[in-house]
């Protein structure tokens, strides 16, 4: 039902739309919109405190009528053939280097230099990698000392990310789990 009601209701908001948009268009003076009452206080007390600014507002600034009076507004409309242009780009060069962008190891550019208290990818790999080779001599106490960051920072960076390890399968378990799988052959008559 809401789905009805929108629809509906959109088509009553645009019934009509272009003659009362055109009837609103030819009206010679726009009506102001309504002032609140406060509005209308502060302007009369105003005016009161004021009474110059109504004379200055109903007088002809010359020197603005003069400034109006020397600016001029001149444009130019330039015809372009479609043929032209297509001529145009025809005759434009061709990229010399056509050799594809390198690819960057971690797949961004690194930054040159780094921030204390921070690293970058390659570095906090190699760290992580250091410390599952040998956990003793890599403690996050002295990586977190020798790349200036806070020791809470690389126990957690520890803790949470680990290096790929490769576990090779046994070969004569392999071999077992092969045999067991061949089935007889069967004869063709």
């Amino acid at each position: 039902m809401g789905k009805v009601m929108s629809v509906v209701g959109r088509q009553v908001q645009r019934f009509n739309v272009e003659n009362r948009a055109q009837k609103v268009i030819s009206q010679t003076k726009p009506k102001p919109a309504p002032k609140f009452e406060s509005n209308l206080r502060d302007l009369e007390r105003v005016l009161k405190e004021h009474p110059e600014i109504v004379e200055e507002q109903s007088r002809k600034n010359v020197q603005l009528d003069a400034n109006l009076r020397q600016v001029y507004v001149t444009s130019k409309d330039v015809m372009i053939d479609a043929k032209s242009a297509q001529t145009e780009d025809a005759e434009k060069l061709l990229p010399i280097n056509r050799s594809s962008v390198e690819e960057y190891e971690f797949g961004h550019l690194e930054p040159r230099t780094v921030t204390k208290g921070r690293c970058t990818l390659r570095q906090a790999v190699q760290f992580i990698a250091n410390h599952q080779t040998e956990p003793q001599h890599w403690s996050a106490a002295k990586i977190a000392e020798y790349y200036n960051m806070k020791e809470p920072l690389v126990q957690n960076i520890l803790d949470h990310f680990k290096s790929f390890e490769v576990h090779l399968p046994d070969k004569n378990l392999e071999k077992g789990r092969i045999l067991t799988r061949v089935e007889p052959t069967k004869q063709i008559e």
